[in-house]
């Protein structure tokens, strides 16, 4: 049952291009730096990512972004990410933009086995072209599909050597979703500490989804948007 893997380069040994994968973290919080970097230095292309959104030109997704390793992006926020615009305006990527919910709904549907559920986020907007459209208690619907991927990379604060996680603050926003809907997840955390340690009441995300751990190094932990009040 021990998942530990040496380092970010032996987790996405297999990962080939043409692959779909989850990232998960929200702006610069939570995301798998080190996984990230190995797969730049891979060079593999033609890459279809899901993720809540791009990091910012030079880090996170971005370096990917950078590299036009990423042929299309599912993803409901380009963000300060210049690199993103400018390649979904000059149409060399392929984005599919989805409302905030409903890109976390249709990832935990992909975990929970549920292939599509009816919203009304969406409706009467470029979101609901094509899509089946029912009327409840009044009110129309649209029926969006779950999310799945060949490899769910996910970066959690403490794990264990049998792959259950703990995350922490604004790392939970898709972290955990993505971590259930992915045919291989491999996770990447702060503190690896041996089984039996964890808390059972703290663990956020059982072990039975995780296939890969490991601890990384050098986390960034950058803040995309740094706000301060002005001195007096």
């Amino acid at each position: 049952m021990n998942k530990t893997i040496k380092n970010a380069t032996e987790a996405i040994k297999d990962i080939e291009s043409g692959t779909t994968l989850m990232l998960g973290g929200f702006g610069l919080c939570g995301i798998p730096e080190n996984c990230i970097a190995a797969l730049v230095a891979k060079g593999i292309s033609n890459l279809t990512c899901i993720s809540n959104n791009a990091g910012v030109d030079d880090f996170g997704l971005g370096l990917l972004l950078k590299g036009h390793q990423i042929k299309k992006m599912i993803s409901s926020y380009v963000g300060e990410n210049a690199e993103f615009e400018r390649q979904l305006l000059s149409g060399e990527l392929e984005v599919d933009l989805i409302p905030q919910g409903t890109l976390a709904e249709r990832l935990r549907a992909g975990g929970a086995g549920i292939p599509a559920f009816f919203t009304p986020a969406g409706y009467g907007t470029e979101v609901a072209e094509g899509k089946e459209v029912r009327e409840f208690d009044g009110k129309k619907y649209i029926l969006e599909s779950w999310l799945k991927a060949d490899f769910a990379i996910v970066k959690a604060w403490k794990g264990d050597t049998m792959g259950n996680l703990i995350f922490k603050a604004t790392a939970r926003n898709f972290n955990p979703m993505m971590a259930m809907a992915g045919k291989i997840t491999i996770a990447e955390v702060e503190h690896l500490v041996p089984a039996g340690e964890l808390d059972p009441d703290q663990i956020h995300t059982p072990g039975i989804f995780v296939q890969r751990i490991f601890e990384g190094v050098n986390y960034e932990k950058r803040i995309e948007q740094r706000t301060i009040t002005p001195r007096a």
